[in-house]
């Protein structure tokens, strides 16, 4: 593997990206790229054989078989090998599963917990139960943990008959599609659309999906929001490549160059609206824009962002505040009677378990780690998207891990905004690498 360096300030001090060699799937060693499908094969192998859970075992059979048949085609077929593998990748490990278990109408429990939520905001116009109906129910899964545009993927089934097409899982998937690859090209990756599938079709992004899937539309909107942050390098906002004024050899992407920030306060507004995950993102947008962008662009994005949370959450917290406090915060963060099943022996949750003042411990733990990333960002905010994502990264890693209600499959956010943020580095060290060619003006 070819590891290249970008500028100084790009980074901060050479952090190391992929060369430009990794621009396209198509031009990547095919040993990486069999390598890498019969990686996802031994994991979705391991899933198969160790799980206790039907679905797990249901995906991990299915999901094995596409990833060596996806190895095998890039090893037989040479000229469209990686196209075909593609194919298959996707077919073993979303489209026989997911269409399977949705045809067979099983899932895990927080798919069902968004349908019925859909329900209550057809029925009663809120999505969440009351406090009353709360205390009186004695399952975790009488609580929506979820903000409410997270309600609108179980509308389809809701008002169309029960099939696959209207399993809210269908839509996780065409959102994470869309808005990813979207993401993807607005950041200047090349061959974006194969990237796109194999991302889809990796075990962080395909297993989940099967089986449940919220959290991906949540990283898919959010690598989409730091994307038009970011923009396509050599360009201004609004406005094509600049003569004379483009990248030269050896430098990196002109930061803020064609950024949107208010389309990126919008969709952070939306991912901000759906679940608390996508809060910290919108928090170190500001701090980045704010150090590089300046006043106006800070307040265009941040207006943007917190109108749109108050028209999509507002009308629940004026109208059903409790209940909207009692889902969305209290049972996160195990302050309910019935405590969440997100248990995975991770730090938080491991010293929540000892008892009483051991989960206040771990409630003190995640609000120190917030408070220190919130002070890192006045002493030291992002000045780029790369640095920003990796901000962003390490603010989910230590939530995640010292939440006292957290499970591993937490981690596809912080896996997916890497693998995002490489993809994008690669096309655009492309474009950075190649002298800007002087227009017929300039010539002259």
């Amino acid at each position: 593997m070819s590891i290249r360096t970008l500028r100084p300030g790009a980074w901060g001090n050479h952090k190391p990206a992929l060369g430009p060699e990794w621009k396209s799937l198509t031009t990547i060693r095919r040993r990486w790229v069999v390598a890498a499908f019969a990686a996802c094969a031994l994991y979705a192998g391991g899933v198969a054989l160790f799980t206790k859970n039907d679905l797990h075992r249901l995906w991990g059979t299915a999901a094995a078989c596409g990833y060596l048949l996806a190895a095998i085609a890039v090893v037989v077929w040479k000229a469209r090998g990686t196209d075909l593998a593609l194919g298959l990748g996707l077919a073993g490990t979303l489209l026989v599963p997911l269409g399977w278990l949705a045809a067979q109408g099983k899932q895990q429990p927080e798919v069902s917990v968004i349908t019925r939520s859909a329900q209550l905001m057809i029925h009663h116009g809120s999505p969440y139960q009351s406090t009353a109906a709360l205390a009186a129910a004695h399952h975790p899964y009488a609580y929506d943990p979820y903000l409410p545009v997270m309600t609108l993927f179980g509308l389809p089934r809701v008002l169309l008959r029960a099939d696959v097409l209207t399993d809210p899982r269908i839509w996780f998937g065409v959102v994470f599609v869309l808005a990813f690859g979207l993401a993807l090209k607005v950041a200047g990756a090349r061959d974006w659309l194969r990237w796109t599938a194999f991302v889809t079709a990796s075990p962080v992004i395909a297993f989940e999906l099967a089986v449940g899937g919220t959290d991906i539309p949540v990283l898919a909107l959010m690598c989409l929001g730091l994307a038009l942050l970011w923009g396509r390098p050599g360009q201004v906002a609004g406005s094509g490549p600049v003569a004379g004024s483009g990248p030269v050899a050896g430098s990196g992407p002109v930061a803020g160059s064609g950024s949107h920030p208010v389309l990126a306060g919008l969709v952070f507004g939306i991912d901000a609206s759906m679940k608390a995950t996508a809060w910290p993102a919108l928090v170190i947008g500001i701090a980045l824009l704010a150090v590089r962008d300046g006043k106006r662009a800070t307040l265009q994005f941040t207006a943007t962002a917190l109108a749109a949370c108050a028209v999509l959450i507002g009308p629940v917290a004026v109208l059903w505040p409790s209940a909207l406090t009692e889902n969305t915060i209290s049972f996160p963060l195990g302050l309910t009677k019935s405590t969440s099943p997100a248990a995975s022996p991770l730090p938080g949750h491991l010293l929540a378990e000892t008892g009483h003042l051991g989960h206040l411990a771990a409630v003190a733990l995640l609000a120190l780690a917030g408070l220190g990333i919130a002070v890192s960002l006045l002493v030291a905010a992002p000045k780029d998207v790369p640095a920003a994502t990796w901000r962003l990264f390490l603010g989910l890693v230590l939530m995640f891990t010292l939440a006292p209600a957290t499970r591993f499959g937490y981690y596809i956010y912080p896996a997916g905004l890497v693998a995002w943020m490489l993809i994008a580095l690669a096309g655009r060290h492309r474009v950075a690498a190649e002298p800007a060619r002087p227009t017929a003006a300039a010539s002259t």
